[in-house]
């Protein structure tokens, strides 16, 4: 494998750098979660109307839902749906009011039953609401990230929310060039199924696609089994073994969870990586291999390379190119899809996916509105694998029921799933109530960090404690995740996730100078007004030839 200069970029100091991007549209938007005609799960009304300043009637009879990208679509048809409109209309702040009019369409939110009027806030857009109409049809209330580009199809995929259409504009971007790819995501979330996706795509479709989870592979047995052994190399050898790395020779190979291999087995693969030559165990001469790779992890290999464990220069070199999927309670719009998506692969298995083929609006839901409201609101933190499993689950527990059954099990199951069961504080709430504060003076050691803040996964941060994070830090990237409980990487996919948020690599070189004549050269007076990591607009300065004040 020849030696590839994309692996020797960080990714985390390309995104700081940043290049010119257009922030894309955020929209409100309805999307059918559940609906008694299940072919129209999936379809969605984007509130432009709203937006303009209008007020948008939602009734049994319009406006229409339509699959994205479709221009042709439906009302919601659902006879028990009232014909006096819900209304829907504009708050200053970005949010959206709901209101419910008296003796019109019964609606629980989030768990809740709304009377009168109710507002919702962009934070709590961005996570998304569930809207059950009479106890029938489920809506998801939330923001769209509309950027203007089609939506690839890729094979085994399925949703349409911007974190997946992302996804797959890099797998397209990346599937024909043979660089070795990093993927990183929460556990159950799916990354080998990109690793597929990318095998698929690539030149290399025609050879094999060989699968290894690292985790499971015994410590000593390692080296044997990617590299291949020769007779008697050691007590058990009886003859030659291939390994993996041949095995999947012209074609790729997929390790999974790569931060479990070992220290010694780390310096072989940065070895491949480098020259394309391995040494089987017991061998005195190399042998070559043409292999693309794709690595995947759940860990944060940065913190494992602070502790020595993991090494920097194989990092460099698996993340040719570096993918993030994203986790199911960042795309809520694609769980009802998901959800049918398995129910039908189960009932096919049992004989019975005529189930999902009614076309009849008067027939009761096969799934109950109230279930797919906790479905959609549920944290999943074993994410798409644990939605699989809880379909499986259900739609073998209700074989024989006209509508899907919660057994005491299941309801166990999907009450584990934080904030599942109850309606959930908005995220609006939760960050005015409990945003990090920046360190204080004299509790900056490491020591105290970790004691004052716990540790958080990324996804768990909104986009307001973010945003207020980093202005109590003078944007400042490092104090910010210290404050915020994360890692320092995970800041900058989260700046780069956000329509709202700028990075200093985003800024055109007039709107710098502008701002650099008006806060006199003062390069802390420029980092609040731009609201940009202060290290970054250093950098940009000096490529414009402007000398900051630093105090």
């Amino acid at each position: 494998m020849p030696h590839d200069p994309l692996a020797d970029v960080s990714t985390a100091a390309m995104k700081e750098r940043g290049g010119s991007r257009a922030a894309p549209r955020a929209v409100p938007s309805l999307t059918v979660v559940s609906h008694p005609v299940p072919r129209r799960v999936g379809e969605r009304l984007l509130l432009d109307a709203v937006v303009a300043g209008r007020t948008l009637a939602l009734s049994r009879n319009g406006p229409d839902f339509a699959k994205p990208g479709s221009s042709l679509g439906l009302p919601l048809a659902d006879p028990f749906v009232s014909r006096k409109p819900l209304e829907l209309s504009a708050l200053p702040d970005g949010g959206v009011r709901l209101t419910v009019p008296e003796d019109g369409t019964h609606v629980v939110a989030a768990g809740v039953p709304l009377h009168g009027a109710r507002d919702f806030g962009p934070a709590e857009l961005m996570d998304g609401v569930a809207l059950e109409l009479s106890g029938r049809v489920v809506l998801l209330l939330h923001t769209v990230e509309l950027d203007g580009e089609g939506m690839a199809d890729t094979p085994g995929m399925v949703g349409e929310s911007a974190g997946l259409r992302r996804l797959r504009k890099h797998i397209e971007r990346v599937a024909d060039l043979d660089v070795s790819v990093l993927i990183r995501g929460e556990t159950g979330t799916g990354k080998e199924l990109v690793a597929q996706a990318i095998h698929q795509l690539s030149p290399r479709r025609d050879g094999h696609f060989v699968s290894v989870n690292l985790g499971a592979i015994p410590k000593e047995l390692a080296a044997a089994e990617l590299f291949g052994s020769r007779k008697g190399a050691y007590s058990g050898a009886t003859q030659d073994r291939e390994g993996f790395f041949r095995a999947a020779h012209g074609g790729t190979l997929f390790l999974d969870e790569v931060g479990e291999a070992p220290p010694e087995v780390q310096v072989m693969l940065l070895r491949v990586l480098e020259t394309g030559e391995l040494y089987p165990v017991g061998a005195s001469q190399p042998v070559k291999v043409d292999v693309r790779l794709i690595a995947a992890t759940d860990a944060h290999l940065e913190d494992q390379i602070r502790d020595g464990r993991f090494k920097a220069p194989l990092l460099h070199r698996l993340a040719g190119y570096d993918l993030r999927v994203p986790a199911l309670r960042e795309r809520r719009e694609d769980v009802g899809r998901l959800f049918f998506h398995f129910a039908r692969e189960e009932l096919a298995a049992l004989g019975e996916a005529a189930r999902l083929d009614t076309e009849d609006p008067h027939a009761e839901p096969w799934l109950p509105a109230p279930l797919a409201s906790r479905l959609v609101r549920a944290a999943w933190p074993g994410n798409i694998r644990q939605l699989r499993n809880l379909t499986r689950q259900l739609v073998i527990g209700s074989r024989g029921q006209a509508r899907l059954q919660l057994d005491p099990q299941l309801e166990e199951a999907l009450g584990s799933a934080a904030g599942a069961g109850a309606a959930p504080i908005p995220r609006g709430a939760q960050a005015s109530a409990g945003v990090p504060a920046a360190p204080a003076q004299g509790a900056d050691a490491p020591e105290a960090r970790e004691a004052a803040v716990p540790r958080r996964k990324p996804s768990q941060v909104t986009e307001a404690e973010l945003l207020a994070a980093l202005r109590a830090s003078a944007w400042d990237l490092k104090a910010t995740a210290d404050a915020l409980g994360i890692p320092r990487p995970s800041v900058y996919d989260l700046i780069e996730r956000s329509p709202n948020l700028r990075t200093a690599g985003d800024l055109g070189a007039d709107e710098i100078i502008r701002c650099f004549e008006t806060c006199g050269g003062d390069l802390d007076a420029m980092v609040r007004t731009l609201e940009v990591s202060k290290r970054a607009l250093g950098r940009r300065l000096k490529e414009l030839g402007l000398t900051a004040k630093v105090p």
